[in-house]
């Protein structure tokens, strides 16, 4: 199941600035493009047919441009190739001097080589939408829940890729393993992340809190955020706000936290379900601000 990505902002991340490259000695070497970086996670470079996450940067004088979200993987070596299956996230940061903007992008690129980021040579693509496409179109109506390990980055340093990689199979077993029991739908995962609807809310929640106590036995910790909204089906390609507002809510969740916005607690008032509420929150990227409520049981 694919994601759509609008092709205004993807295309803009069809384009690399180009900078000299310098060798150890300081010597230029040529020039070559700003780095991409995709997420080696549990998968390997010789894998295909996952979703993972991508990263990408563009300086443009003392302005750093950055891009970075879900993407698919298909194929390997050199017919590998890389979809975003998001629209991908974005943020512009303006230095005020050329060489501010170059230390900021070199700092980031530096980052992205130490948090298990691989370079790409070749562009993220995009999914080309269908001439007819717009009378395909269906709504649909869905809570839809975000899962995220805390530190991830941490852990697996700590316990190297041989064993960090066992960890995630076991890790997406048990929530696969709770999707099924609880008839969720998964959507997409994003490196340690994962998304999935539920057609009914409380078995949305229920799930989030069988899969933090799940992957606890695995010494892993979680934060989930769970929103109800309607998205676009158009064959096997979803998309809406309403995915990003579920992971803007996990985002706003404290470690083994399971949050949900208010739309989702409006429609349980007959659950049973105990919420504490956060209080209201502006999220990133979203319009309005909204209230968020703590899952107790």
């Amino acid at each position: 199941m694919q994601f759509f990505v609008g092709s205004t902002v993807a295309n803009a991340g069809m384009y690399d600035h180009i900078l000299p490259l310098v060798g150890p000695n300081g010597l230029s070497i040529g020039r070559t493009h700003m780095p991409k970086f995709l997420r080696i996670g549990v998968h390997q470079s010789n894998v295909s047919g996952y979703t993972s996450k991508a990263w990408w940067v563009r300086r443009v004088g003392s302005t750093v441009f950055l891009k970075w979200g879900a993407v698919e993987v298909q194929g390997v070596g050199d017919g590998r190739k890389i979809y975003w299956t998001l629209s991908p996230q974005a943020k512009t940061i303006r230095c005020g001097t050329v060489q501010r903007a170059k230390d900021y992008a070199k700092a980031a690129i530096a980052r992205r080589r130490s948090h298990r980021y691989e370079p790409l040579a070749g562009n993220i693509a995009i999914r080309r939408r269908p001439a007819n496409r717009g009378a395909e179109l269906e709504g649909a109506l869905a809570t839809i829940l975000f899962v995220d390990i805390v530190r991830s980055t941490e852990k697996a340093a700590r316990l190297g890729d041989s064993r960090w990689t066992q960890v995630m199979k076991h890790y997406y077993a048990a929530v696969r393993r709770e999707l099924k029991t609880l008839r969720g739908k998964e959507v997409v995962t994003t490196g340690d992340g994962l998304l999935a609807t539920f057609k009914a809310p409380a078995a949305g929640v229920r799930c989030a809190t069988a899969i933090r106590e799940a992957v606890r036995t695995l010494g892993l910790e979680i934060r989930v955020g769970l929103h109800a909204g309607e998205y676009k089906v158009s064959g096997a390609e979803v998309f809406g706000l309403a995915f990003h507002i579920g992971a803007r809510v996990a985002a706003k969740a404290r470690v083994g936290e399971v949050l949900v916005s208010s739309a989702v607690k409006d429609l349980m008032s007959q659950s049973g379900i105990r919420f504490k509420d956060r209080g209201v929150h502006q999220l990133k990227g979203v319009p309005e601000r909204w209230r968020l409520y703590r899952v107790e049981h």
